[in-house]
């Protein structure tokens, strides 16, 4: 028998391959094979069946994909249908799905899905085949099509207003409204004042440090140094006994296994790890990567895009021997570990959590054959899930309470007793590591001294900015993003210059993302909301499980996102915004906030009377400040034009360069020269500037548009013979090309 099985990247191939016959071809889609059309929106109302028609097209490059499927699966007896077991899976199942049908009977074609590629796993799914699930097709569709709606009828309308490149999008502008919003809080928070004590006791010549906690068995505020000193006499003054000692035993439960926001979060926060770096380096570990044999990948971890904390049963009994067996009883609960979430949808908990395929594959034995942060990252999706299997920690927690007078002291002393699943798997922000000891043979009502008091001045603080670890946090916690789109959400807002990393990879929001965010909360305030996005994301999950159709919610959302558009493509809104600053030069108008193709910048809200512009900061409070220009540098050399004046280094737009001081009654720019000439009108070559770089362009222009874009090589072109070629340094090479249009000469080294 002829059989074809269809995955969705090409990486898999060789893993899947090792486990199935020589009946079986594997062939990829290679990711997406169709989508809705590039330049056009590409969704229409159907007024005769009431319905939304999706016009796909096959993507770029991908007939030749299509076409070569679709030949291997003449005449197979059986084709299934493999792609990734999410939404974007289905779809693209769906695509390839009816190709295929045109050339094989559809009893013939199945879908299958598996969470782990293993044999056990692809064996169980290719005996128990089904049918693409149109209810997750219609649920990837409506997602498309509310993505589309967004980013193709918004985003003309910021052209328009702001600057033309902007992009809005339906999860992306509420992310970076996240972000814009908690920089507010930044920017608007004023510190108060406030201070503690700490008192240092001795009990039989044991020390041990307590905290004020209560004056009149009351809670307390000390906002400044002069109540703080004031009130110091009086504690030194008074005298101290042990009022009560509680005795408790704290457990610390294990934490659940890695979902992809969490996963996401550790690495951040434990291995420095970008979102977009988690996601890579888990897609490799779950396609497979070679250990011992080089030429036979091994997968190594279950799917990486899931919001389920499910684990199947096969998997927790094994994490149960090989605690037994390498641990002990003692590390060992009577029962299973389950976790679940209160409000997890069949959709959500169709996957597992991300764990190891096998437990016996320790991060010791394989961590010479992985690249070291592929090792890494399986480090930790191992330990956390064996620590999900395990027991509890266990603390000895003491409080001591001393008073004397008015005042109550308080510490709280806490001893590990049990590591219990710390001894795999240790958060190195959890606070519960930090372990304080008090002295032995402490007795209530024993007598204390008062060895010393230390008062301390503390500020309250500002909301943290956001990290790629606590925006998807965030993002998780309010119901906004699907474990598929953290990442490209991530990216997208610092591509598009919405937002940009401080120096602790904090993300600031730039003016532009201001700008866009104010712009729309103002004019289409449901789709900002996250609420609305959140309650969208849910319907999505309804649509994937049949009680939604698709095309009501597509018609509910459209309607109302029709009437905000209109309104804000039709308002009129200028592309500053005034700030409350005065022009220095003409010292009559505010300054406004613009935008250009270099970015923002400062210019008087006057112009063009006026043509103050300036480029600016903000500082911590988030206040502007100007930046000053550098001023002109006189050099020695008198200019070669004219003659006349002084030459002077400037800074320019695109760096530093020399021109005459008698600018502009003498234009003299200094220009350095190539060694060769233009092969068009044998003019001088000289080395220009803009915004993509440096090229050598003919001193002619315009009469002569003659450029090499690069440094000169001097060499000829192998298949035009012309003198000379023009080099290029990429990131892991070098690139070479002939420099005549009409030549398709190129190579790399």
């Amino acid at each position: 028998m002829k059989k074809l099985l269809i995955v969705e990247s090409p990486a898999k191939i060789k893993t899947i391959s090792k486990f199935l016959g020589k009946d079986f071809k594997i062939m990829s889609t290679i990711g997406h094979i169709k989508d809705l059309p590039a330049k056009s929106l590409g969704v229409k109302f159907n007024e005769k069946t009431k319905t939304f028609d999706l016009d796909y097209i096959t993507m770029e490059d991908k007939a030749k994909v299509i076409n070569d499927i679709v030949k291997g699966a003449k005449g197979c007896d059986a084709v299934f249908l493999a792609p990734d077991p999410d939404r974007e899976g289905e779809i693209i199942a769906w695509h390839i799905g009816e190709e295929i049908a045109k050339v094989v009977p559809s009893d013939k074609i199945h879908r299958i899905t598996f969470n782990e590629i293993t044999e056990r796993a692809i064996l169980e799914a290719i005996n128990h085949p089904a049918h693409v699930d149109l209810q997750k097709v219609a649920a990837q569709q409506a997602r498309r099509v509310l993505d589309r709606w967004v980013g193709y009828e918004v985003s003309p309308v910021l052209w328009r207003k702001i600057a033309r490149g902007l992009s809005a999008g339906r999860v992306q502008s509420v992310a970076l409204r996240l972000i814009c919003d908690r920089e507010v809080e930044v920017r608007q928070f004023k510190p108060e004042e406030y201070w503690s004590v700490d008192g240092e006791f001795t009990h039989q010549k044991n020390k041990f440090t307590a905290t004020l906690s209560l004056i009149d068995n009351k809670k307390f505020k000390l906002n400044n140094q002069v109540d703080t000193e004031a009130l110091t006499s009086e504690i030194k003054s008074a005298n101290y006994q042990i009022d009560t000692i509680q005795d408790k035993t704290r457990i610390k439960n294990p934490i659940a296994p890695f979902e992809t926001s969490s996963l996401q979060q550790a690495a951040y926060n434990q291995l420095g790890f970008s979102v977009q770096k988690t996601m890579q380096l888990a897609q490799k570990l779950y396609e497979g990567l070679p250990l011992t044999d080089p030429s036979s990948p091994v997968a190594l971890i279950t799917y990486m895009r899931t919001d389920s904390l499910r684990i199947a049963d096969s998997a927790v009994q094994q994490a149960r021997t090989y605690i037994k067996a390498n641990l002990g009883d003692k590390y060992l609960p009577s029962s299973p570990n389950s976790y679940s979430k209160k409000s997890a949808t069949a959709t959500q908990d169709a996957h597992e959590a991300i764990r190891p395929i096998d437990v016996n594959f320790t991060p010791d034995q394989i961590i010479k054959y992985l690249p070291k942060d592929a090792a890494k990252l399986y480090e930790l999706i191992w330990k956390r899930f064996v620590a999900c299997q395990m027991k509890p920690a266990q603390y000895a927690q003491r409080t001591v309470t001393l008073i004397g007078g008015r005042f109550t002291f308080k510490v709280v002393g806490s001893t590990l007793l049990f590591d219990g699943f710390l001894k795999i798997y240790q958060d190195d922000e959890d606070d519960d590591q930090k372990v304080i000891k008090l002295p032995q043979g402490l007795v209530a009502k024993d007598p204390v001294a008062l060895n010393k008091l230390v008062p301390k001045q503390h500020f309250t603080q500002a909301p943290p900015r956001y990290t790629e670890a606590s925006l998807v946090k965030e993002m998780k916690t309010v119901g906004i993003g699907r474990p598929s789109t953290y990442a490209t959400i991530l990216s997208t807002i610092q591509a598009r210059a919405y937002t940009e990393l401080d120096d602790k990879k904090r993300f600031i929001p730039t003016e532009l993302g201001f700008a866009v965010t104010n712009l729309l909360v103002e004019n289409l305030p449901k789709i900002m909301d996250t609420k609305f996005t959140a309650h969208m994301e849910e319907d999505l999950d309804k649509i994937s499980q049949g009680e939604l159709e698709r095309d009501q919610l597509l018609k509910e959302f459209y309607s109302n996102f029709e009437e905000d558009l209109n309104k804000f493509a039709a308002s009129d809104r200028p592309q500053s915004r005034e700030i409350e600053m005065i022009c220095p030069e003409c010292q009559a108008h505010n300054l406004a906030i613009k935008f250009g193709k270099s970015g923002e910048f400062l210019g008087c809200s006057n112009y063009p009377d006026c043509k103050f512009t300036s480029n600016f900061t903000r500082n911590e409070q988030g206040e502007i400040e100007l930046k000053k220009t550098a001023e002109p540098v006189l050099l020695e050399q008198v200019c070669p034009q004219c003659n006349k004046h002084q030459l002077r280094e400037m800074a320019g737009k695109y760096g530093k360069f020399i021109s005459c001081s008698g600018y502009p009654e003498c234009k003299y720019i200094q220009q350095e020269k190539a060694d060769v000439k233009c092969t068009a009108c044998q003019g001088e070559l000289t080395k220009r500037r803009w915004v993509g770089g440096e090229f050598w362009g003919c001193a002619n222009y315009p009469k002569c548009n003659f450029a090499v874009f690069g440094d000169i090589l001097k060499k000829p072109c192998p298949e035009c013979k012309h003198p000379y070629l023009a080099q290029k340094q990429l990131k892991n090479s070098v690139a070479v090309s002939c420099p005549i249009k009409t030549c398709k000469y190129k190579s790399k080294a």
